[in-house]
């Protein structure tokens, strides 16, 4: 059986990220969107534009989606799934989240940040909660989903900047 296909004869290529932040309180967050044309919550992600890398895309599409500057952090595996009668083949890495302001668009009207058994819960298809339990080892230490292992620090990624005291009087 033929694959479907774009009109290259290739699968449509995409990328996206498993978004995190630094959580106020302390351990992670994952960012999550909801599109409304599916009614579903996944990792903020979309098609690559021609001659663009998957890589430059995946950051321009979380910050289209979600508004966030993110730098990447830890290729995770590309998903292969079906998507409305084409194939589709989507790049992810892990990628922490900066800086930015979510404003709601056409694609994405609620974006929220959740602790990693909260989003875990939360993402619509069983593929996303895969992609998430591959990403969390690579992640600053955090405290463990049910079932799985806590993530060691990362050697990595620097700790949070924490800022100097103020200057003595």
């Amino acid at each position: 059986m033929a694959q479907a296909t774009d009109n290259t004869g290739d699968p449509i290529r995409a990328a996206g990220c498993v978004l995190w932040r630094h959580a106020p309180g302390g351990g992670i967050e994952i960012g999550l969107v909801h599109r409304p044309r599916y009614d579903d919550w996944s990792h903020p992600k979309g098609k690559l534009d021609p001659d663009e890398k998957p890589a430059e895309a995946a950051v321009r599409e979380v910050r289209e989606e979600t508004g966030m500057e993110c730098l990447l952090g830890t290729e995770l595996r590309t998903l292969r799934y079906g998507a409305r009668g084409r194939d589709k083949e989507v790049s992810y890495w892990t990628a922490e989240a900066i800086s930015g302001v979510f404003v709601p668009n056409h694609e994405v009207d609620v974006f929220r940040w959740l602790a990693p058994d909260r989003a875990r819960d939360l993402l619509s298809y069983g593929q996303d909660r895969d992609l998430l339990d591959e990403a969390l080892p690579a992640l600053p230490a955090q405290p463990a989903l049910p079932g799985l292992p806590a993530a060691p620090a990362s050697p990595l990624l620097p700790p949070s900047p924490v800022p100097p005291p103020p200057a003595a009087r």
